[in-house]
């Protein structure tokens, strides 16, 4: 699943950034659930049953994080904007990095979460996810009537990549998963239940965008949900195409376990110089054949960002400062 997620991501990149229009190929349906699986699936691995929250294990939870998430991306960011470009890229986007610096952030919000709820129901580490959510979406949709010039607290909401945090939603449901995962197993096994997610998911994917704050989030976030919960179970009902003794099952869960390699190499390998070319495929006016273009598109520089990371990983100091990998020490 997170395999999968991850081409979606430099699927949508390859529109917007390589063929001038991120609503080819069905990528503005994508959206609606492509990023909300990516943060269900961090929330899900980041979760587990057994983890008691004191100064120990918080220390050494963040330090490693901080290692893989934060470390690699500034590394790369320098590469990709060297200074003094480097400094006006560390905004709410960080210059398309801003990913996994928000996902840094998620672990430290969660983490603050349980150690503040640690004797309360889970209703309140809800209640906190939904409140961030919910902030973080009006401040993106009111920031340049209200926001936009605040001083020092713009730039540091910038900086902390506030807008992004709507998706603190995501984050915090992957790790309700994981904590009830029988229960989210029976719940999602119901056919009744599946009917009603792909029959909702369908119908919002064909809505407008409304002009409603409220709507607008409801539909962010119940769209977010409903393709979470569409893929999961598209994984689970299939699963027996997707084990490491099938070819794609292979593919998908290596593609899987370099999602952060191929998340920082990508932007080096997209195919920019295909622009002039979007506007030829746009006139087929045909959905079936942008697709087959931005996916086959999409696989190549996913395998090509695979290659480069094979090599850097065969430098033990450039896999660690790069992607965080830990080597095992020769005896």
């Amino acid at each position: 699943m997170r395999g999968f997620t991850m081409i979606l991501v430099v699927y949508s990149h390859i529109c917007g950034l390589c063929l001038g229009n991120r609503g080819l190929g069905y990528n503005n349906v994508l959206f609606l659930f492509r990023l909300p699986c990516f943060f269900f699936i961090s929330g899900w691995l980041f979760y587990q049953v057994d983890r008691q929250w004191n100064s120990i294990t918080i220390k050494s939870v963040v330090r490693r994080k901080f290692m893989v998430q934060i470390v690699p991306t500034f590394i790369f960011l320098l590469l990709l904007a060297p200074p003094p470009l480097f400094f006006s890229r560390l905004g709410a986007t960080k210059g398309g990095y801003w990913f996994t610096f928000v996902l840094f952030e998620f672990f430290v919000l969660n983490i603050l979460s349980n150690c503040i709820s640690k004797r309360k129901s889970d209703w309140w580490g809800t209640a906190f996810a939904v409140l961030i959510s919910v902030s973080a979406f009006c401040y993106d949709v009111f920031y340049n009537r209200y926001f936009r010039d605040l001083g020092w607290m713009t730039d540091l909401l910038g900086f902390l990549s506030f807008m992004a945090w709507r998706y603190y939603l995501f984050f915090f449901l992957g790790t309700l998963a994981k904590k009830y995962f029988d229960d989210f197993l029976r719940l999602t096994g119901k056919r009744a239940v599946r009917i009603i997610v792909i029959t909702s998911f369908i119908c919002i994917a064909m809505m407008s965008r409304p002009d409603g704050v409220l709507l607008s989030y409801l539909i962010f976030a119940v769209g977010g949900i409903l393709g979470m919960v569409m893929v999961f179970t598209f994984f689970r009902v299939f699963a027996s195409w997707f084990t490491k003794e099938r070819p794609l099952g292979r593919a998908l869960q290596y593609v899987g376990t370099r999602t952060l390699d191929i998340y920082l190499l990508h932007y080096f390998l997209l195919p920019r110089f295909l622009q002039p070319y979007g506007a030829w495929l746009q006139t087929y006016d045909n959905r079936a054949l942008e697709v087959v273009v931005v996916l086959t598109l999409a696989l190549a520089v996913v395998g090509l960002s695979l290659l480069v990371s094979s090599l850097i990983r065969l430098n033990p100091f450039l896999g660690y400062w790069l992607f965080g990998v830990k080597y095992e020490r020769q005896k």
